[in-house]
């Protein structure tokens, strides 16, 4: 088994890269939908979330409100680290469990947006970092996501800096242009996954 790091920043276009590299035959543990998998209606998550922050975080229906619970935490660091101490754990048990259950051959790509941040890259075989510029990544998250533009800086500060996540870096996507120019990155990428795997595999 190859256990990979994927991370970007937010509006780098991770999530394309990790839809790619699904389609290639990759084992996908994604941590985001995980992360809202933990904290559904009923669980033990989204119980201690609501200890943490109160009721307000709730929709009328009972489900996590996430846009109230972002705009919470994403301006209060102390906040910010309540929330990933709740949920952060949740994630790895789940994560665990899913690669658990790949094939001892497979390639399996672990989608973490804060891989840098939590020093999570020595987790992991090898790290692949989406990169763009931080004026890209406003320009998307402001045309393409509908953020305001304070909304959108405050995300990006709460994130690692571009030159943290370059630094982990075992391979390097630039996603800085257009999608036509991604996909033969991320297939001349996938090609070199499978090298490393079938050379890993032969190596044991």
């Amino acid at each position: 088994m190859l256990r990979v790091g994927l991370t970007g920043g937010i509006g780098a276009g991770k999530s394309e890269v990790s839809r790619l590299l699904a389609g290639y035959g990759a084992i996908l543990v994604d941590s985001d939908r995980i992360a809202r998998e933990v904290v559904e209606p009923g669980t033990p998550g989204l119980a201690a979330v609501v200890a943490a922050f109160g009721e307000s975080v709730l929709t009328p229906d009972g489900t996590l409100d996430r846009p109230k619970l972002g705009s919470i935490v994403f301006t209060d660091q102390a906040k910010l680290h309540t929330l990933n101490g709740i949920v952060h754990p949740l994630v790895r048990a789940r994560s665990a469990e899913l690669e658990a259950a790949a094939g001892p051959d497979a390639i399996v790509v672990h989608d973490v947006p804060l891989l840098t941040e939590n020093g999570l890259a020595p987790l992991y075989d090898l790290v692949v970092v989406v990169d763009a510029a931080p004026q890209t990544q406003l320009a998307r998250l402001t045309a393409l996501r509908g953020m305001a533009e304070d909304e959108a800086r405050a995300r990006m500060a709460a994130q690692a800096t571009r030159e943290q996540r370059l630094a982990v870096a075992t391979l390097v996507i630039d996603n800085d242009g257009p999608l036509e120019a991604l996909e033969p990155q991320v297939r001349a990428v996938w090609e070199e996954l499978t090298e490393r795997a079938k050379a890993a595999s032969a190596g044991n």
